[in-house]
This record gives structure tokens, sequence and C-alpha cells, in this order.
């Protein structure tokens, strides 16, 4: 027995549309023969009419043509009028029949003159511009001698989707991308997801579903969040930034109309990415909330901070990376039989580094199983940073350290707290007594060479972490908001591997706020308040340097945790300096170290005198010498513009 083969929506769609063709060409001929009502027209129309019913029939769901008309709302005669467009490029021999019915060869295009005396149920009010063929740019009325003599065009994106052909319209292509549907959220951003579900079923009062802000630094784990909530509600979804909507008025107006019609042939909602927007860019502000309360379609906003909607009901959700909990049940899934390996790991990998779903998941797929994975998480998160600050490679450790047992001390307490801060915060409680003052910040003060930043790379070198130092000239501007925004991004980038963020010679920076006389003034103080707040909030350790402790506002000195003074090294320090200056490598003969403590430099000037007394013997052919130091350190005093006391030189002559 043989089954009838099934017919595909592609198929049906396309000999409904043909159907629908034949019938439209049985309305205009009798125009062109000037016959009205014969028996024989009649009879061919009955056929066309018949066969097009039978292609609805046949169909598995509406053909593309009553979607249209039903998702824009066309009445009969708009309907019409839209196919009497699409015919002329779909089928040739249209031209030549339109150019016939209105008696003008020079017309082979349809026209509002035509629609309106060939085809029934004419209405005036379909050529508004206000109703839906022109409002949704279904047509295009091109230039003519006059509204109803003009020739009208299919817009290219209906013409394909009447034809069966899906796909985004080309002025919206590289303006808008497809989100795909996101694998199993984590249960706090399922939580979020289900809200927003929930909120979409109870639709606003023009008809249209709340705005959703989805808030928060989490971009990633924000995507994932509206693509699972749209799939559950039968949605697709397609995401725009925001620095792709146009400025000017006309544009901008354009873009929501293309958006919203896309929305609306696709069953798609929008999701608006605003995260990299700032808001002290004015004018982008104003075309962001233009777009926002002009969509007529389900809409998301992914923004840092909430938007004030003032036209459209607005709910906002806050997003976060996953918790403790969940980022390590995602590392243990995404590990799978590889996880017993890094058991032993994965506790201080969670506690240190504030990593999401997908960054969890490139770190899996380029670790080996012998590989570390705290140093594959430090690798990961690398490139980000480093395209805002100086890397720094820690090579000095505890024992290159020489300063009295107070400062010391003190760096040793930086490390343990930087080290057991999850521990408190997390599980003893401690952060949920308030999220202020939970940063790690510490001032070093002291005078150029005193060891400042060999003291951070000792830190970084013990906690196994980055080091990175933020260079003034790069975050400082004299335009108002961009010091700000600068800082933002710093932060931002340091804060998923608490990074060591090092602001050298920061009073530059973090120096006293200045009394308020003018805008700028009022700007340069809002950026060091917002500095104040990130330093509270930031989960690694920022360490500020500075050679004039006095120059530095109270309100940070109140703010910042740690204060270590690097004194200028006495004759016995330097002594030690001396010793540990040279490598184990380095051949020398004859040193005194007694007689090179009597150089009255620091740590970083004995630093280059040994260096550049190594480069010397090395050119000599002989072990490091003390008359090679004696050179070395005439041209250090020169570059200092110090002369040599006789206290300091007296002994070596």
């Amino acid at each position: 027995m043989n089954e009838t083969p099934l017919i595909t929506w592609s198929d049906a769609n396309q000999r409904y549309l043909g159907a629908a063709l034949a019938v439209l060409r049985h309305t205009l001929e009798p125009r062109v023969s000037g016959a009205c009502d014969t028996q024989e027209g009649d009879a061919a129309m009955g056929v066309a009419r018949e066969a097009l019913d039978h292609a609805k029939r046949g169909l598995p769901s509406p053909a593309a043509l009553e979607i249209v008309s039903t998702t824009f709302g066309l009445t009969a005669f708009e309907q019409d009028t839209l196919l009497l467009c699409a015919a002329m490029e779909l089928e040739s021999s249209f031209a030549r029949l339109y150019a016939q019915a209105q008696g003008d060869p020079q017309r082979p295009y349809p026209t509002f003159s035509l629609a309106v005396a060939a085809l029934p149920n004419a209405h005036w009010s379909a050529l508004a511009p206000t109703a839906p063929l022109r409002r949704w740019r279904l047509i295009d009325v091109q230039a003519g001698p006059s509204l109803m003599l003009s020739p009208l065009r299919i817009d290219e994106r209906i013409l394909h989707f009447l034809a069966g052909v899906q796909h985004v319209d080309e002025r919206l292509i590289g303006v808008i991308e497809s989100v795909a549907r996101p694998g199993e959220l984590v249960l706090s951003h399922r939580a979020v997801a289900e809200r927003m579900t929930a909120a979409w079923t109870h639709p606003a009062q023009d008809g249209h579903p709340s705005i959703i802000q989805l808030c928060g630094d989490e971009p990633a784990g924000k995507r994932a969040i509206a693509a699972a909530a749209c799939a559950a509600v039968g949605l697709h979804l397609n995401a725009i930034p925001s620095y792709a909507l146009p400025h000017a008025a006309a544009e901008l107006d354009l873009t929501i109309r293309l958006c919203e019609r896309e929305a609306a042939l696709q069953g798609s909602a929008l999701l608006l990415d605003c995260d990299e927007a700032e808001a002290a860019d004015t004018a982008r502000a104003s075309v962001l909330t233009r777009f926002i309360e002009s969509l007529a379609c389900p809409l998301i906003v992914s923004t840092r901070e909430r938007r004030r909607v003032r036209l459209r009901p607005s709910i906002a959700f806050d997003v976060g990376k996953p918790t403790a909990d969940e980022q390590r049940a995602i590392w243990k899934q995404t590990l799978g039989g590889r996880a017993a390996a890094w058991n032993g790991q994965l506790d201080a990998v969670v506690s240190q580094f504030d990593l999401n779903a997908e960054h969890i998941r490139a770190v899996c797929s380029h670790t080996a199983s012998s590989d570390s994975l705290w140093e594959a998480c430090r690798i990961q998160l690398r490139p980000r940073l480093e395209q805002l600050a100086q890397r720094i490679e820690p090579s000095a450790g505890w024992a290159d350290v020489v300063l009295p047992a107070t400062p010391m001390s003190v760096l040793h307490e930086i490390a343990m707290h930087v080290r057991h801060r999850t521990a408190v915060y997390e599980r003893w409680g401690f952060a949920a007594k308030g999220a202020r003052s939970l940063g790690i910040s510490a001032l070093f003060v002291g005078a150029s060479g005193t060891g400042k930043t060999m003291a951070a790379e000792v830190l970084a070198n013990d906690l196994q972490l980055d080091l990175y130092r933020i260079d003034l000239s790069q975050v400082v501007s004299k335009y108002i908001g961009e010091t700000e925004k600068n800082l933002r991004r710093v932060f931002d980038a340091a804060e998923e591997g608490g990074a060591i963020l090092l602001f050298d010679e920061a009073d530059a920076l973090f120096g006293k706020r200045s009394e308020v006389k003018d805008s700028h003034d009022r700007y340069a103080n809002i950026e060091v308040s917002y500095l104040l707040q990130r330093m509270e909030s930031y989960r690694g350790l920022a360490i500020l340097t500075t050679n004039r402790k006095d120059a530095l506002d109270s309100a940070f000195l109140r703010r910042i945790r740690f204060v270590v003074q690097f004194p200028f090294p006495d004759g016995a320090q330097r002594a030690e300096i001396w010793r540990r200056i040279f490598p184990a490598q380095a051949q020398t003969e004859g040193l005194d170290v007694d007689k090179l403590a009597r150089l009255n430099v620091a740590g970083g000037n004995i630093r280059n005198i040994a260096l550049n007394a190594a480069f010397l013997a090395a050119d000599a052919g002989a072990a490091i010498r003390m008359s090679h130091l004696l050179h070395a350190a005439r041209s250090e005093y020169a570059k200092l513009e110090k002369p040599f006391t006789e206290t300091e030189i007296g002994a070596w002559t």
C-alpha cells in the first residue's frame, strides 16, 4: 500500500502563494480586456479560488501571507495590496499586466491607484503613513508624480518571508545577533529566569510585557538568563549593543520599527546590551531612553545599574556571578572524571577566583591533569586586565626584603588577610554584617627606592597572585567622567581573579579633594568618591604608594586598612641589602660590605650600582670588585645630582 508523502510547510506555502497570485491575475485581467462579469471570466475565477482553498487546506500551519496579515493587522484590501507588490517580484509577467491595467506602458509597476481601482474592499485609510502597510515598512512608496501614481515596492525582508525564507533584515545584519539557548543554569540564575517569565505573564496596560532590567556586572550570566526565560515562554532572543543605535532621530525611528517588525516575524524578544554605556554620556543616554520607551516588543535591558524608565512599566532583577557553592559544582561537573585530580585545589581556587560558568569551562578545556588549576585560572583572566595595566612578574621573596621589624610584621599581616579573607568573610559570616570595608587596601609610604614596589612583588609571589601596576597617565583624564570609567574598567577586570593592583605614586590620583570652585572640581570629587567606594568593595588587594603621606585625602586614610612605612635604610640595613644584592651565581672578589654600606643611598640605588658594576666586570672579563662598584657608584650619584661625602668615599681612596 502506497503512503501519501508528507508535504512540507515550505512546499505547501509555495503552492498557496502561487494560487493567491493566480487569483490576483484573474482579478486584474478584466481591466485589461475591458470585459466585466463575463461567464468565462467568472468560471476562471471560480477555478482559481477553488485552487486557493485547496492549497490552504493542504497547509500544515498558516501560510506566510496569512501570518503577515495576522501579525500586522492587515485588512483584506491591505493584504491584497501587499500581494500586488509581491507579484511584481515573483512573476515578471505581472509588469506587463500592470501597465495594461493602468492603460500606460510607462507604468509597469503597482500603484495605489491600481490597487484602489482593481482590488475589492478598497479603503483610502490603507494609504496612511500610520496604517500597517507603511507603518511596518511592508511596502515602500517610491518617488513619483503623486502618492496615488508613485511606484510601490514590497520590502525585501517581507518578500523573502512570504516565499518561506526566514532571515534577518539586511539593515539589521551586524546590528543584532541571535542568542542561542543556554545550557543548564545555576540555581541562583534559574530563579531570576523564573521570576522573569512570571513577570511576563502579566502584560502592562498597553498590552506589552513590562521591560525587564537585568542589573549587575555579569554580562554572560545576564545573557544566559534572558535566553532561558525567552525559551520558557516560546520566544527567540536577539541582542543589540547600545553603541549600535544611531543618534539621528529618523535613523533611530527606523531601527526601532525594524526591530519591532523582526520581533513580530520571528516571535522574538530583544536584549539591549547597555553594560558598556556610560552614565556621563548624556547624548547616548538620550538615545537609549528613547529606544527603551518606544520599542513595542518584549524588551530586556542588560545594564550595570538600574536605568530610570518613566513611560513604561519596568521590573529590575539583580544578577551576580554564581555563588561559591555553584562555582564549585560547575568546576566538578565540567572537569568530570578529572575532578578528583584537583580535589585538593578546588576550595582554594573557588575562594580566590570569582568566575562565571563560561570562564570555568574555558579553564577546564585548556587544562591537563598535571597542570596547576590555580595557575590556569590566573592565565585565563590575564588578557582582559593586561589591556588596561602593566603586569609585573614578581621575582622578589621575603628573603630579599630588608626592613625594620614593624613594617615587616605589617607586610606579613597583609598577606594573612588576603589568604584567609574567604574564611573570615564567608564561612565566619563577617560579610553578612555589612558589605563596606571588606576590601583589603594598603598604603606604602616612603622615598623612592626604599622597597615599596619590591614589597608588592613579595606579596604577589607569596600569595601566587598577579601584580599589575596602574599607569596613571592612562587612567587620569581631563575629560569629565573618563577617569571614573577607566577606574571602573580596571577594577572590574581585576575583580574576577583578585589580582593585586599597584597604584604607583598614587598621590597624583588619590590626592586631597579640592574645594568646589567650578564644575571640574565637582567632577574631580565625584571621581574620588567613586574610587573610595570601589576600593572598599574590591575583593582583592589594592596597594597605593606615595612619597608624601600628607598629600593624601584624609578620607582615603580612614578607609585604608594598612599603612606601611618604608624608612630610608640606616647603615646596618644598607649593609644587609649589600649582602643580599648579588645572586649566588655572580662572581665577586674582595667586596667590603662595611665600606659599601657607607654609601648613603636607598635600596633601589644600591641595586642599580650593583647591576652596573656587574656589567663593568663582565666587560673586563673579571669578577665584581670594589673598583667596579666605585665606578658604578659615581655614575649613580651623578644621575642623582648628588656629591660624594668624605664619609662615604674616604675609606675607598
